[in-house]
């Protein structure tokens, strides 16, 4: 059945957020891609509806109204884009428990990234890490699909270059670079099964509703388009 008929799964609502779910290593994964932790609130931010909706139940809140943000592409500065946004807050001392466990950065300051807790829901960290700070690209030319990192906060990339260089299926990543805005990124190597990396990172995606819709289906899409499957073929 194509992926697009299948009615998405609600993720749990988690009591605490520093505990190992996979819905507390999708939200961390996504906090830490594009969100914030000041002394009294964590902020998080969804670029659709289906990853906003998947936020908000976990943490068991209503979804938050959408905005449209103005966005500098990360690898070239003469690119703005305009495109949806959801942000999501959540207030209380989790903040500074989270900095704690898990390295975040707060208030700006630099972060450690400690993910060794949530590596049992690597799938579901690394999704989130994707959705959040990865970009995909099908290149016409080797008719092949492009998957990068890009962040401005280079501790995080090699953290996330750690992630998939033990995940199973091992992911084989490129060495970091600069951006021309003064970030860093680094992509997926040439030898990287791109197809089987889409399937583990979004393997049982449907049933927990743990994703972005956009970001889950231009992956698939380029992946099926790469590889001459069927749109539908890959599976989530």
């Amino acid at each position: 059945m194509p992926e697009d008929t299948v009615e998405p799964g609600t993720p749990e609502r988690v009591d605490d957020l520093l505990a190992a779910t996979p819905e507390t290593a999708y939200f961390w994964g996504r906090v830490a891609g594009d969100g914030d932790l000041s002394a009294e609130s964590v902020t998080v931010r969804a670029g659709d509806a289906q990853a906003a909706d998947a936020l908000a139940a976990a943490v068991g809140a209503d979804r938050p109204e959408r905005d449209v943000t103005e966005r500098t592409s990360a690898h070239d500065a003469s690119v703005v884009r305009f495109e949806d946004e959801y942000e999501l807050q959540v207030v209380g001392g989790v903040a500074r428990r989270a900095s704690a466990a898990l390295g975040l950065p707060l208030d700006g300051e630099p972060g450690g990234y400690r993910f060794d807790s949530l590596t049992d829901h690597r799938p579901q960290l690394v999704r989130g890490l994707l959705e959040a700070a990865g970009t995909v690209c099908f290149r016409e030319s080797t008719n092949s699909v492009g998957v990068s990192f890009v962040h401005d906060d280079e501790t995080l990339l090699g953290t996330v270059q750690s992630l998939l260089g033990d995940a199973e299926p091992h992911v084989p990543t490129e060495s970091l670079e600069e951006t021309s805005s003064g970030g860093h990124w680094f992509g997926l190597a040439d030898d990287a099964d791109v197809s089987a990396f889409a399937e583990w990172v979004y393997g049982g995606s449907d049933d927990t509703g743990l994703y972005s819709e956009s970001r889950r289906q231009k992956l698939q899409r380029s992946v099926e388009r790469a590889t001459d499957r069927p749109v539908g073929g890959l599976s989530p």
